[in-house]
């Protein structure tokens, strides 16, 4: 079925369980075949990953786990014989690299591999169900062999976040950040230039007024800025989550707010800044001591900052976080409830909440006027923020239709483009300043 212009045999390398080529070496073996491989009839690549392989080790234990790959690699090689190399990647990561195809026959392969290795399989008077979740990659004109090798373990990952049991081909495109999908080596390169902005000052901080129903300014919240390396907050943010830059970021985002209630404060305005913390950064056992290193430093009233937390965080019963909890709420700095709704919410834990500030989240803003089950959403959120005698602030909002629609359903302040944009430290205090004139 798949014509060989060179035999490629299993046996010059070996893993001691699988007898098949390893890591290193598919990388060799794969740059051969693409050397020998002609435009019209590339090698493609297929990368296969075996379902719930843990929970097999945990019941029956290595040993019984050992003897699960080496009978679902016997399938294998059974079922492409000496027409494809077989490597193995990881524990339970496998890549077979056929020479001289095209993408309907790759696909059809792959196919029919998920369907082998889905052959109920007897282990220990158990008859197992296995299941794998396969990528594949055609190797493109220009394309180097490792980066196809790559695309092919980005649609593995796709069809193991799908739930598995399924074979997804691997996009065309093979530049780095398109189509929605950042490479790991982009991510490299993120977290490179995160790390250059905490060093030599890249980093800012702009800041986006809440207005009350009646015009005033309620606060000003900080939101981080990386302008020396041109990143958006949605490219670092994950970025600096992954490799727990969040935490610094985060502390320096703590410093440089309280600065900055001191500075408006010498301007003239006695406006609270509200400031994201993340659940890293919270679930330190040091945070009490960032936050009044913070207030000390700033030589700010602690009343001037709000700290924003996610509801998630109140509802972690971990010693560390709820220590946290009462040692910021002990130093006089207020609490704000942000993206309410978005996450596990429970009214039981609310009660208990002495936060000033609940946020309802842009996702049912976006929705109104014309949504009526959003509608009733957010005013069931209003009257709750009034009862446990919380301000109750809309996120994201950018029309005078969704104004309207707010102030009918009881919301009592807004944040978003309808007032103003997040703007530097500069900007807005002349953005507060012709507002106190007009």
């Amino acid at each position: 079925m798949f014509p060989l212009t060179n035999q490629v045999l299993h046996k010059t390398v070996n893993n001691p369980v699988t007898d098949l080529h390893d890591r290193s070496s598919c990388f060799t073996r794969l740059a051969r075949l693409a050397s020998q491989a002609t435009p019209e009839r590339p090698p493609a690549i297929i990368w296969i990953s075996l379902d719930r392989i843990k929970q097999i080790n945990e019941s029956f234990g290595h040993q019984g786990g050992d003897v699960f790959i080496a009978q679902i690699t016997r399938r294998l090689l059974c079922k492409t014989g000496t027409e494809a190399l077989w490597c193995r990647m990881a524990g339970d990561e496998f890549v077979c690299l056929v020479p001289a195809v095209d993408s309907v026959q790759t696909q059809h392969l792959a196919s029919s591999l998920l369907n082998e290795i889905q052959i109920p399989l007897p282990l220990n008077n158990l008859l197992l169900h296995p299941s794998a979740s396969l990528g594949f990659a055609i190797l493109g004109a220009d394309e180097t062999p490792s980066d196809c090798l790559e695309r092919a373990d980005r649609a593995m990952n796709t069809a193991k976040r799908a739930g598995g049991g399924r074979v997804v081909a691997a996009d065309p495109e093979s530049i780095p950040g398109r189509m929605g999908i950042c490479l790991p080596r982009h991510e490299l390169e993120i977290e490179n230039k995160l790390h250059s902005a905490i060093d030599q000052s890249g980093l800012s901080l702009h800041y986006q007024p809440i207005v009350d129903t009646d015009g005033q300014i309620v606060s000003v919240e900080a939101l981080m800025r990386c302008t020396s390396h041109k990143l958006s907050p949605g490219e670092f943010i994950p970025i600096a989550e992954k490799t727990g830059l969040i935490t610094r970021l985060g502390e320096w985002s703590l410093l440089e707010g309280a600065r900055f209630a001191q500075r408006l404060v010498m301007a003239g305005h006695r406006t609270p800044v509200a400031i994201n913390v993340s659940r890293a950064q919270f679930a330190l056992p040091h945070f009490p001591q960032s936050l009044h290193a913070a207030l000390l430093c700033a030589n700010v009233n602690p009343g001037l900052i709000e700290l924003e937390l996610t509801e998630s965080l109140f509802m972690d019963n971990s010693s560390v976080v709820q220590s946290n909890l009462r040692a910021a709420l002990d130093s006089g700095v207020k609490i704000a409830i942000d993206d309410f709704g978005t996450g596990f919410s429970c009214l039981a834990t609310l009660k208990d909440i002495t936060a000033t500030k609940l946020k309802i989240d842009r996702a049912f803003v976006i929705a109104l006027p014309h949504d009526h089950r959003a509608f009733s959403v957010v005013r069931a959120i209003a009257q709750l923020g009034v009862d446990l005698g919380m301000l109750v602030v809309a996120e994201g909002v950018e029309s005078h239709e969704q104004l309207d629609s707010l102030r009918e359903a009881g919301v009592h302040a807004i944040q978003g483009y309808i007032h103003a944009r997040p703007m530097p430290e500069n900007i807005l205090l002349e953005w507060l300043q012709n507002r106190k004139t007009t």
